[in-house]
């Protein structure tokens, strides 16, 4: 049985499966797209990196290949769909995200309220763009605020019971309402769409990235929130049309916002970085080692699970 790992980081995380079978890394880098497609006819099982682009025709290349193993909890980069109908089983490691994810959503938030960013970066210029005084630098509070969460999965959740803790009201929107028992063991309530972008003081997106959830916060929506509501992103770049969120900024029609990811790739707009009210960071959500090591484990345990049957697998069942 052979696996390829496209990804060279984390070896520890892999010393079970290295135990049991044949895994090729790559030395020093990642692999290459063209490199994985002229390798690929020879292995069962790919271990893929999040941004790895896993479609049709490197399917295609690969009769001997059983499962697809996604180094995270998104998989917008594999074509799913394709791999389904090829009699392929997807995997992906949504357990060991959660948490860090949400602490990063949690972390954004307060950091865009109180413009703890903002105050550093000033204050770092030795004072000359730091003024000091009672009415400077004025934040928002975070406790008695509503937060509204757009995606209730695991990590929306996860975020939600954070915001209970500081004493905000959460409400939510997704494609599924809850059950009643999660909703009250969560203490949420579920709205419209429209009428979370209206009551919300904060918005967190924790959606996963499909056509449906495509630029679901773009100019309409972004009119409809509060002028003094912050925005969060720390699902996906593309879920927000990101023109039209530096068009709200510029113009007043949201407070600010905190993002980790981007739509046009691992940068924002260069808009974005000339703005003392938006909080930037590097898609940094599970950037711990302990929490990168963790994940890799994970990985193995579907390929392991997968192949002998012995502990649970996360099967992405459809697109």
């Amino acid at each position: 049985m052979k696996i390829l790992v496209t990804y060279d980081m984390f070896r520890e995380g892999f010393t079970e499966l290295e135990s049991k079978y044949e895994v090729t890394f790559p030395a020093g880098r990642d692999f290459t797209y063209e490199e994985v497609l002229e390798m690929i006819p020879e292995y069962d099982v790919l271990c893929s990196m999040l941004d790895f682009p896993v479609n049709k025709g490197l399917i295609d290349r690969a009769p001997k290949l059983r499962l697809i193993a996604n180094y995270g909890v998104g998989y917008d980069n594999i074509d799913v769909a394709y791999a389904i109908e090829k009699g392929l089983a997807v995997a992906n490691i949504p357990d060991p995200v959660t948490a860090p994810t949400a602490n990063l959503a949690l972390g954004l938030m307060l950091d865009a309220a109180r413009r703890i960013t903002e105050c550093d970066r000033k204050l770092r210029t030795l004072g000359k763009d730091m003024r000091i005084g009672m009415q400077e630098h004025l934040g928002v509070p975070v406790t008695g605020q509503t937060l509204g969460i757009i995606g209730m999965g695991r990590i929306g959740k996860a975020l939600a019971k954070r915001a209970n803790a500081l004493g905000m009201e959460v409400i939510y929107y997704k494609r599924r309402q809850l059950c009643i028992e999660d909703e009250t063991k969560l203490n949420v309530t579920y709205v419209s769409k429209e009428e979370l972008l209206a009551k919300a003081d904060f918005v967190s997106l924790n959606a996963p990235y499909t056509p449906d959830t495509y630029h679901i916060i773009g100019e309409e929506e972004l009119k409809r929130m509060k002028p003094s509501a912050i925005l969060i992103n720390t699902a996906r770049g593309p879920l927000v049309d990101e023109h039209a969120l530096v068009k709200a900024l510029r113009e007043g029609a949201i407070r600010g916002a905190g993002l980790d990811v981007f739509e046009f790739g691992d940068y924002p707009l260069p808009e974005l970085l000339e703005m003392d009210n938006v909080v930037l960071t590097p898609h940094i959500g599970t950037q711990t080692t302990e929490t990168r090591v963790i994940m890799a484990r994970a990985v193995c345990d579907n390929v392991i699970g997968f192949l002998e049957g012995d502990r649970p697998v996360s099967r992405v069942l459809r697109p």
